[in-house]
């Protein structure tokens, strides 16, 4: 089921608690100090990996919490599934929707945005004089623009995973990828070459559901603000 199905047939009704869109994996792991700060307390089964869940109550009937693929967040939360969610600022570079408003810089799930290419090549030649160059990434946008930016044409191959092996297999001369500790990278014989941006984790709000419940939101913007004051 893709993304905008499931959050079709998960929106929330108007009536029912806002519903928190949270990402599965190392973000989940990170946020859960964060979320204890903030008084939410989730159903246990929301951190259990093995759970197939997808909804999860909170012990506030306010809130629920659905946990969905980490790129999914933001179309959970720009197509009003979930009013408000947690998404790394890779996402909200790679969809820019303009229903998301973004207010808070969690601090959680630091990485980066990086290019990377075969130690053999790197350095080689230099990117200022490259036209056009193939670029394997799962951040289509993000790397076309990049390279637009410098007047090079970017012939993405949009792969999902195993992002490391295209530039070996001739897939593509560089790619462009998430990278926290470089440990991959290094494994599969690739040197970041450059740093496009550094990322952390966002609190996100549905922009129509800001202007339509303005104490309702701006509540659990404030709950996310004192929890990051008092960490």
């Amino acid at each position: 089921m893709s993304a905008v199905a499931k959050a079709a047939a998960l929106a929330p009704d108007a009536a029912g608690p806002i519903i928190m869109a949270m990402p599965k994996g190392r973000i989940m792991k990170e946020c859960g100090p964060l979320l204890a700060r903030a008084g939410i307390v989730p159903s246990p089964d929301l951190f259990d990996e093995d759970s197939r869940h997808l909804r999860f109550p909170t012990e506030d009937p306010a809130l629920d919490v659905v946990r969905v693929r980490p790129f999914d967040v933001a179309t959970f939360v720009a197509f009003g599934a979930a009013q408000i969610g947690i998404c790394g600022a890779d996402v909200l570079m790679e969809f820019d929707y303009p229903e998301i408003y973004a207010p808070l810089d969690l601090g959680i799930g630091a990485c980066r945005i990086s290019v990377a290419e075969p130690r053999a090549t790197a350095g080689t030649d230099d990117p200022r004089t490259w036209s056009r160059i193939r670029v394997a990434s799962k951040y289509p946008n993000v790397a076309r623009r990049h390279y637009a930016a410098r007047g090079v044409q970017a012939e993405v191959v949009h792969l999902n995973g195993a992002m490391e092996i295209a530039p070996t297999l001739g897939i593509s001369r560089v790619i462009v990828d998430l990278v926290a500790t470089g440990s991959t990278l290094k494994a599969n014989g690739l040197l970041e070459t450059e740093v496009i941006a550094h990322v952390t984790s966002r609190l996100i709000v549905n922009r129509t559901a800001l202007k339509t419940q303005p104490e309702v939101i701006g509540a659990w913007i404030a709950r996310f603000r004192e929890a990051l004051a008092a960490g």
